[in-house]
């Protein structure tokens, strides 16, 4: 099994950053593309972004290309995603995931592993 765990998320004025981190721990040889979901309340959870194992690999939501910036650091087993010029639509809880598998998929089916998400909150 792989844990995920979300950190950094936050309370951030429109304009502002933050850079939420997504620990991986256990059997995490298993793991290979690894994605950022949202949830906003009252709508269904979102891709955001994806890399894939070797980092060399990345996706992002239209909504948030040019703004936000995923990377990973394989030696540490983790995760980030650096977030700025945030906008008041970009509130959610921000969950990490992971795939067993190199497919670069933009779906949750795609992926096996889950965290618990974090909160972002911006306001105007």
């Amino acid at each position: 099994q792989v844990q995920l765990v979300e950190s950094g998320g936050g309370l951030v004025q429109a304009g502002g950053s933050l850079r939420l981190s997504c620990a991986a721990s256990g059997r995490t040889f298993s793991t290979n593309t690894m994605a950022w979901f949202r949830q906003a309340p009252g709508k269904e959870r979102e891709f955001v972004a994806l890399i894939s194992r070797s980092g060399g690999s990345n996706r992002y939501a239209d909504s948030v290309k040019g703004r936000f910036t995923i990377s990973r650091d394989t030696a540490k087993n983790t995760m980030y995603l650096q977030m700025n010029s945030l906008k008041p639509e970009d509130t959610a809880v921000y969950y990490c995931a992971a795939s067993k598998t190199p497919f670069l998929s933009d779906s949750e089916a795609g992926y096996d592993y889950w965290g618990q998400g974090t909160q972002v909150t911006v306001s105007s």
